[in-house]
């Protein structure tokens, strides 16, 4: 049985962030990341325990094509998405949020 998905509000601004600079781009390239991070949290999802612990018990899944990467924690009985974030940014940013 899958796990509830919960993503933080921080983590939804981290979203709407990058989706509106995509989109800024290139028109539909923000739909497109979207997708491509549908497709990260379906895996999530599917096997929590298949992306490495990058700290204690955050884990990390890097998202294809767009160089973002998704932190979450997989509890008991869900798994918390903390951030979205770009990998050029400071690595240690998401440490505020668990």
């Amino acid at each position: 049985m899958k796990r509830p998905l919960i993503i933080r509000p921080e983590a939804e601004f981290d979203l709407a962030e990058a989706y509106g600079w995509y989109e800024t781009q290139v028109p539909g390239l923000g739909s497109q990341f979207l997708l491509s991070i549908d497709a990260a949290l379906s895996s999530i999802q599917r096997t929590p325990e298949l992306y490495p612990v990058i700290h204690k018990n955050v884990r990390r899944s890097l998202i294809r094509r767009f160089p973002y990467g998704v932190f979450y924690v997989a509890e008991q009985d869900r798994i918390v998405v903390l951030a979205v974030l770009h990998a050029r940014r400071d690595p240690q940013s998401w440490k505020d949020r668990v």
